[in-house]
């Protein structure tokens, strides 16, 4: 890992800062790298989502989306840009963005996808396929009952 990124983290494992300190730390830190670097475009959108500034965590996550992240910052930023829709009530998106990554095969941080799809699902009001997509995800954890708990959680969710 980078010490540009050792920074970043250092900042998200400070307990003892504000919101706004965060942001501002995380801000001074992103002026190190050029104005439209995808990954401090990310950290920066985090900060501000994490702050409850979702509509300013938006558009920095459409840029940092836009600009080109590696493949697991590209999935996170996919699920934190898809919860802050969920948040500002722009469920549809969440979903078309979520479903997607959920049905993308052999993806990284699948069962995180999951569970943000699920949460979607459930914002929407489609809670049996809420339920679905939990279990399903829950399912191969569990240490028996995996193929009953499965078709449960297929039986309910139908085309999720």
């Amino acid at each position: 890992m980078d010490r540009w990124q050792e920074r970043i983290d250092a900042v998200w494992d400070d307990d003892t800062i504000s919101d706004d300190e965060r942001i501002r730390a995380i801000d001074a830190l992103a002026l190190e790298r050029a104005a439209d670097d995808p990954v401090a475009l990310f950290e920066r959108a985090g900060a501000r989502d994490s702050a409850g500034a979702e509509l300013a965590a938006k558009a920095l996550y459409r840029q940092a989306l836009d600009g080109g992240l590696d493949e697991e910052r590209r999935v996170r930023a996919t699920i934190q840009l898809a919860s802050t829709l969920r948040n500002l009530g722009e469920i549809e998106e969440s979903l078309r963005m979520l479903r997607e990554e959920h049905d993308r095969p052999g993806i990284i941080l699948h069962d995180e996808v999951a569970a943000f799809y699920a949460l979607a699902l459930a914002s929407s009001g489609d809670t049996a396929a809420a339920t679905s997509v939990a279990l399903e995800t829950l399912a191969p954890h569990l240490s028996r009952y995996h193929r009953s708990v499965t078709a449960y959680a297929r039986a309910l969710g139908g085309d999720t």
